[in-house]
């Protein structure tokens, strides 16, 4: 199975905050203001963000938009 085949992960807050260097607060100020994923809720007190949405802002922040994924 290639990297194109292998199904989307879904990937939980530490995991985002150990793979992009952003504290907490910073992270949900980016998803309010529309320049980071929007998170998927999983249940009542779960959520999560696709590990593609991550991966396609790390790969350029500055100039993500969540319209532009």
């Amino acid at each position: 199975m290639s990297i194109a085949e292998t199904p989307d992960r879904i990937i939980r807050i530490n995991t985002v905050l150990d793979r992009t260097g952003l504290s907490r607060s910073t992270l949900y100020r980016k998803v309010h203001d529309g320049t980071f994923p929007k998170q998927i809720k999983l249940s009542d007190r779960c959520a999560g963000w696709h590990e593609s949405a991550v991966i396609a802002w790390m790969n350029n922040p500055m100039v993500y938009r969540v319209e532009d994924y």
